[in-house]
């Protein structure tokens, strides 16, 4: 069984060696200390939340902290292909099930959508506080999958905003029902055009509408950016499935489960 995972800032952990003793406090070393309940000698992983893990050893515990050694490092650093989900606003939390799926299965970057027919609508101070909702789920996502890296979390963004990220990337995908290839086809045939490493590392963006689908003018816009569309199956998936359903397509598609 992996270990268990808490996260301290990348200042705290980086100059760490084997045998350095680390003290974990705040609200993660409460957690591990009082509903972990870790005791010395047990193991856990230490993650700057950026790809550095050090595994390390429970050396003591108190009420509010943990203190552990440090037994190994291991720099895990970034995906080849970086995957981004660019995820409507959508109804009764819907899209943080699809976040907080997605992180599991290994995305890099969510960015919220505000789509013409997202229900949801982040106004003034939602605005603020729905990012930083975001990155609380995705943050518990990372733990609950071991992860060493948490997804960034971007901006609220609008149809321009979803060109702009499309213009900046490998391959763009607009993960639709009409469309005619499948979403593996897409990956293949990409794949096959033999990218070089400054293509794949500008990354996947996938992109998935709200419940009530895109509209054809937001679609239309994505495609003259330089977007495909791409099908994930017979049938239609909700909002909160579609994303992490092309996480795991593209996964194993681009090489990034083997």
């Amino acid at each position: 069984m992996s270990n268990p995972v808490f996260y301290a800032a990348p200042e705290q952990l980086m100059a760490l060696v084997p045998g350095d003793l680390f003290l974990l406090d705040g609200p993660e070393g409460r957690h591990a200390a009082t509903v972990k309940r870790l005791t010395a000698g047990e193991p856990v992983d230490m993650c700057d939340g950026a790809g550095l893990r050090l595994i390390c050893t429970v050396t003591g515990a108190d009420k509010a902290s943990l203190t552990v050694r440090v037994d190994a490092v291991l720099p895990e650093g970034t995906p080849a292909i970086p995957f981004t989900l660019v995820q409507a606003l959508a109804k009764g939390d819907r899209d943080e099930l699809a976040i907080e799926t997605a992180t599991e299965l290994g995305i890099d970057a969510v960015v919220p959508w505000q789509a013409e027919r997202s229900i949801v609508r982040w106004k003034m101070d939602k605005a603020i506080k729905g990012p930083e909702k975001w990155r609380q789920v995705v943050a518990a996502g990372a733990k609950q999958a071991r992860r060493s890296a948490v997804p960034q979390v971007g901006s609220l963004v609008g149809t321009a905003g979803v060109c702009e990220l499309i213009a900046g990337a490998g391959l763009a995908l607009i993960l639709h029902e009409d469309a005619v290839d499948s979403l593996a086809t897409v990956a293949r045939e990409w794949l096959a055009a033999e990218p070089d490493e400054a293509l794949r590392q500008r990354g996947v963006v996938m992109i998935v509408g709200p419940e009530g689908g895109m509209s054809s003018a937001e679609v239309d816009a994505f495609r003259a950016a330089g977007a495909r569309t791409a099908l994930l199956g017979h049938h239609v998936l909700r909002s909160s499935t579609a994303g992490p359903a092309a996480v795991v397509v593209l996964s194993q598609e681009l090489g990034r489960w083997q």
